[in-house]
């Protein structure tokens, strides 16, 4: 399948990949900043964003559509950016292709994924499609940020509910929930429920990684990105404390630093073989 694709910039080649629900929209927080050096390539999977699909799929699929992806932009040599499942597809990418991906960044993301999310409750829904909907159309209004946000399946996303955070929610969260089709998240439960782990393959990937979580993230574990990052040969581990999955959106700034001061220690990275 094609995928839809948003390029920035040039110069080296950084993929994004998002997670879900998610479209390569979400992925600007990364994209704005990274294509002012390099060529950034951020596709929406299939089943997301604008990538359409009318059929089911696996997970596997995914796969072959980045295979298909890395010929048709003739991508010999890369920097991998995944959050969340886009990180699982990152690992899948440089086992699969160990010359091509120079690189790895690991946002929210594990080789064997867990997380502790409470049960959900209708009370959640209700404030959570309030708290969406109002946002996007008063992006990071303060009343519904603390009457309904706080109350919300926010709270477990985030931890920092401010407006910058918001805006994010309002600009890119709340457009690639509606645009993920039932397809893509039937194909992401069905290899949750096979129970995904590939820790004992991390060995392989011998390229630079950095691996990034936040300190209360409920979807996957801070701990279960630390195990990931442990077992890779050649990684650093950044662990930001008072924030959740999106922690990207809650504090872009220190994380979008924390990714250039880490490409200055890697120029091996850029040096072509």
């Amino acid at each position: 399948m094609r995928l839809n694709t948003q390029i920035q910039g040039q110069g080296f080649p950084i993929i994004c990949l998002h997670g879900h629900p998610g479209s390569s929209q979400c992925m600007s927080v990364f994209t704005h900043h990274l294509s002012q050096q390099y060529l950034t390539l951020a596709p929406d999977l299939r089943g997301y964003g604008k990538s359409y699909t009318r059929q089911r799929f696996e997970m596997k699929e995914h796969l072959q559509d980045l295979e298909t992806f890395f010929k048709e932009f003739n991508i010999d040599e890369c920097l991998i950016l995944g959050w969340s499942l886009g990180g699982i597809l990152a690992l899948e990418l440089a086992l699969k292709f160990p010359e091509k991906v120079k690189g790895l960044i690991l946002i929210a993301s594990a080789a064997r994924p867990r997380g502790n999310h409470p049960p959900i409750s209708i009370f959640d829904y209700v404030y959570t499609g309030l708290a969406g909907l109002i946002n996007w159309i008063f992006p990071s209004w303060r009343w519904n940020i603390e009457t309904l946000g706080k109350r919300s399946l926010f709270r477990y996303l985030i931890q920092q509910h401010t407006k910058i955070t918001y805006h994010y929610l309002a600009q890119d969260a709340v457009p690639a929930f509606l645009q993920t089709s039932g397809f893509a998240t039937d194909a992401l439960n069905q290899a949750l429920r096979l129970g995904y782990n590939r820790l004992e393959n991390l060995s392989q990937i011998h390229c630079p990684c950095l691996v990034l979580a936040g300190e209360c993230d409920r979807h996957i574990t801070a701990i279960s990105s630390q195990e990931t990052s442990d077992n890779l040969p050649n990684s650093q581990f950044y662990y930001y404390s008072n924030t959740a999955h999106l922690f990207p959106w809650e504090i872009p700034q220190t994380v979008l630093n924390d990714i250039d001061y880490w490409l200055t220690q890697h120029p091996e990275i850029f040096q072509s073989n």
